[in-house]
């Protein structure tokens, strides 16, 4: 198993808790924007955060992920199809998808033989869209630590992959033909418990802890909860959501 998929897996049911929700206008956007809404196919599933809503607009929706344990941490795959496989080598028929969906975990696999998969498994005008989203907007004093914790104590210990999400996957090519993109975020509303709840998630959180032998988050609390204020009120945070789409000709 590789590091990626151990660090995820571990953290299935944190994952499943504490990961904020799409918005319904990226799927009915996917749905718009594919040439049939026969079948979808979603990489890296993780919990199925994104597979679930995709059943609305599609009469079959498939799920596949590295991870076992993520797949297990999914509290509703009814009328989905799960499997497990690497993303680059999947046991599907050519020209079989007419969607094509990664939601926060392209960068861990995107490569030329990634695309080339993703090419062969799509329809004719098929849609391919991966996104992902970066730090989280709260305020200025919650964001400036947020982001030094990010940047300041966590570096050095953010998996290969994940400069891709800082840049926006901006840096990231798909030889698919562009579509233009809709911009969206991910909105909630949190309590502190929930806010340390998410940043305990974090890949590079979990390899400093076993580094260090104690938990980073639990030493940036204090200055987290003077910053939130009363922490039985909740607080809306929002992330922005960076697109790369193309269509198959």
């Amino acid at each position: 198993m590789s590091e990626i998929s151990a660090l995820f897996g571990a953290g299935a049911e944190a994952y499943a808790s504490y990961r904020p929700h799409y918005p319904d206008e990226l799927f009915a956007w996917l749905a718009r924007h594919s040439p049939q809404h026969q079948r979808a196919l979603d990489i890296g599933c993780g919990n199925g955060q994104a597979s679930q809503p995709l059943r609305r607009h599609f009469g079959q929706v498939l799920a596949c992920d590295a991870s076992i344990e993520q797949l297990r941490a999914g509290s509703d795959w009814r009328g989905i199809q799960l499997f497990v496989a690497d993303a680059q080598v999947l046991p599907l028929p050519s020209a079989s998808l007419d969607l094509v969906v990664v939601a926060q975990a392209l960068h861990w696999f995107a490569s030329p033989a990634f695309f080339a998969e993703v090419s062969r498994l799509l329809r004719p005008d098929g849609l391919f869209c991966a996104w992902c989203y970066g730090l989280m907007q709260i305020d200025a004093g919650l964001d400036a630590l947020v982001a030094d914790f990010y940047r300041g104590t966590l570096a050095g210990y953010w998996l290969d992959g994940r400069a891709s999400v800082d840049a926006g996957y901006r840096d990231i090519h798909c030889p698919l033909s562009p579509i233009e993109t809709p911009e969206l975020a991910l909105a909630t509303s949190w309590n502190f418990a929930q806010l340390l709840g998410y940043l305990r998630t974090w890949s590079a959180v979990q390899r400093w802890e076993r580094q260090h032998g104690r938990d980073p988050v639990a030493e940036l609390t204090p200055a987290l909860r003077q910053a939130w204020g009363d922490v039985r009120q909740p607080r809306p945070i929002r992330w922005p959501l960076h697109f790369l789409a193309g269509i198959a000709r």
